[in-house]
């Protein structure tokens, strides 16, 4: 079983790296991927933690700014995987994206605050690392954990919802320019869920056919959110295009109920994608 987009505690998900990989081992995964939001912060503890059945394939999940096809833009991520963590284009990126992150989850927290609401952003921001990506999902445990909402699902439908009173966009990385730095980092760029509808505005078919045409690899088609006319459609693209196709869970722990290895890649397409990178090594089980 290969899982090429997980989620730990640096960023958005639940389980620390080393957690990730036990769930991982135990479920019978044999290859993962670790793609934590904007950031390599858990590389290091995954590949110390790495059980030696287990292949561990590092990367992150680069969040980034598309054009949606009909003329405007929506917020799209883009996986990226195998490049330098070292490279000073992706250290800078990631870094501004991190602090925006971190201030957004501050300002957030103080206009609930403002309301009564029991969240400290500044309280919740010093129990995370310095290099943890910060996000919503934060302040929805936050919220769970004050017994202000059941679930962090709940949080995100009402709270935290996109456009709603407590809500701060949050800065992105133009998805060409994201490309590109990837590519650069001797690594491997997939578009991530380009069709879950559940999470806002998608892009056209289009536009996974222009950047194919800038270099990106592959698109994530077998995916939690994603129904089979999506299916369907994104792997049409991927055949005309030369696009590789993947399958991931997307987990994220308990912030979601997603398991493990819920969707999953091939062997081949595996192969090919390691075949493209030069940027860091695969840690082989």
């Amino acid at each position: 079983m290969i899982d090429l987009h997980t989620h730990s505690a640096v960023s958005d998900g639940t389980d620390t790296p080393a957690e990730l990989l036990a769930t991982a081992a135990a479920a019978g995964v044999t290859v993962l991927a670790l793609t934590d939001h904007d950031t390599t912060a858990g590389w290091d503890e995954a590949a110390d933690a790495r059980p030696g059945s287990l292949t561990l394939v590092r990367g992150a999940e680069f969040s980034t700014e598309s054009p949606d096809g009909r003329g405007g833009t929506v917020t799209a991520h883009l996986l990226g995987y195998l490049f330098d963590p070292g490279h000073p284009d992706i250290v800078a990126e990631q870094e501004r994206l991190r602090l925006s992150r971190r201030e957004r989850v501050r300002t957030m927290g103080e206009r609930m605050a403002a309301d009564g609401l029991p969240v400290d952003g500044d309280e919740l921001l010093a129990r995370l690392p310095a290099d943890a990506a910060a996000g919503r999902p934060h302040l929805a445990r936050a919220l769970v954990d004050a017994g202000v909402v059941p679930s962090v699902g709940a949080a995100f439908d009402d709270l935290l919802r996109t456009g709603g009173r407590y809500y701060v966009e949050k800065e992105n990385t133009p998805i060409g320019t994201a490309i590109a730095m990837i590519r650069a980092a001797g690594g491997v760029a997939v578009f991530a869920h380009p069709f879950a509808r559940r999470r806002g505005p998608v892009v056209d078919g289009s536009v996974l056919r222009d950047l194919a045409a800038d270099g990106l690899a592959g698109v994530e088609v077998d995916h939690p959110d994603h129904d089979a006319d999506d299916r369907a459609a994104l792997r049409a693209i991927a055949d005309d295009e030369g696009l590789l196709v993947t399958g991931s869970s997307d987990y994220h722990g308990a912030n979601k109920t997603t398991p493990i290895a819920a969707e999953t890649t091939s062997l081949a397409v595996l192969e090919a994608l390691v075949a493209r990178a030069t940027g860091a090594e695969v840690l082989a089980g």
